[in-house]
């Protein structure tokens, strides 16, 4: 067996984590740009914190999930103002948006040359400006993860720029921070979260270390996801759901993603609807779809087995099996209240081209087991 590990540089995770942001960035630089999310909520404790130690900071607001068109609009005002270190403080889309800003800080050329499938896919050769994750949400684990996702409107598609040279200096997970989210926000970060630790520990590229990040985030979780649904200021459930967002976030980072995600990018650039809503939609399906799959061609296989494990996992009951992963899946997208993807404006019509290029996706090389067209047809009709 051979393979590699790469995360944040450090992590510091725990209730009022954020204090220690002042003294760690000012280590970095003087000069900060700060990319905050949609509500910008907590980006007034962060500014007060740079204010009092005396360091010059610049704001960029995310109003929506970050564009190619939005991540050079960002790097433009870093460059005008000297921006020495880069602060994402926010969901997933100011944290992947910090993060695209620090590589294109330091490395020549436009943002399409890095681009997978629609850009030119060269590899980033130099290191980023340090940058600095503070996640305010518990779902995509952005702050350990070595690409960011942007949309292309013009290719109605999501695509990532992905090199472990964009690791983030520092990670600050402070579920205090997480507090404040609405149940459809914390509904639709926590599936988005689940199904990065299922997909990474079926996945091909699952290793030893992934796994007991996912066994553990797994269980975390299951526990916890309904009680911040139904009483959000409920800090035990906040601290679960925070390590087992970062935990999907260094699981998928080394071990990859499947299917699941594979569909989720060009939908995600078709229909105006929260990654998370759309992943949490597509899990059960796309498990029960694998499953037949595995049954059919590798009955003993490992991957059968794991799916086991997840229904054991997520259950709490040692003679769980995969019938119960499913099915608790589907009951808790019942209980969050996620739609199916016509809900979102999704047409029958884009159904074969979603499924076409879900089967190209990068995501979906890892996924446990081949999947033809008409298979995936059928489980989109399902989440339809």
């Amino acid at each position: 067996m051979q393979f590699e590990f790469a995360a944040a540089t450090r992590i510091v995770l725990g209730p009022g984590a954020i204090a220690k942001a002042g003294p760690a960035v000012a280590a970095m630089g003087r000069k900060v740009l700060i990319v905050s999310g949609r509500s910008g909520r907590h980006t007034q404790v962060l500014s007060q914190i740079f204010r009092s130690l005396g360091l010059e900071y610049h704001l960029f607001r995310a109003e929506r999930e970050p564009t190619v068109q939005m991540a050079r609009e960002a790097t433009s005002l870093a460059r005008q103002v000297g921006v020495e270190v880069v602060v994402g403080i926010g969901g997933g889309s100011a944290i992947d948006l910090a993060k695209v800003v620090s590589v294109m800080l330091t490395n020549p050329g436009d943002l399409m040359d890095y681009l997978e499938v629609v850009g030119r896919g060269r590899a980033i050769e130099r290191p980023c400006v340090p940058w600095v994750a503070i996640p305010t949400t518990a779902g995509t684990g952005a702050e350990v993860t070595s690409n960011t996702v942007l949309a292309v409107p013009e290719h109605d598609r999501k695509v990532s720029i992905r090199s472990p040279l964009m690791l983030a200096r520092l990670a600050i997970v402070d579920p205090e921070l997480t507090c404040t989210m609405p149940p459809a926000v914390t509904a639709y970060t926590g599936l988005d979260a689940l199904t990065q630790l299922i997909e990474a520990f079926v996945s091909t590229g699952a290793n030893p270390i992934t796994d007991g990040f996912c066994r553990e985030g797994m269980t975390r979780l299951a526990r916890s996801i309904r009680v911040v649904y139904r009483s959000g200021e409920d800090l035990q459930a906040r601290t679960d759901m925070a390590i087992a967002s970062l935990l999907s976030g260094m699981a998928l980072s080394n071990a990859g993603l499947g299917l699941v995600h594979g569909l989720a990018g060009p939908l995600g650039g078709m229909i105006e609807a929260p990654h998370g809503a759309i992943c949490g939609r597509l899990l059960p399906f796309v498990m029960q779809a694998n499953v037949e799959a595995l049954v059919a061609a590798e009955p003993g296989s490992q991957a059968l087995d794991r799916y086991h494990q997840v229904g054991q996992l997520l259950t709490g009951r040692p003679d769980a099996d995969v019938s119960d992963a499913i099915h608790w899946v589907l009951t808790l997208c019942h209980d969050l209240q996620i739609p199916g993807l016509s809900s979102w404006g999704l047409r029958q019509t884009h159904l074969d081209q979603v499924a076409r290029l879900g089967l190209e996706s990068s995501s979906t090389k890892r996924n446990p087991v081949r999947l033809g067209l008409d298979q995936v047809m059928d489980l989109l009709e399902k989440a339809f």
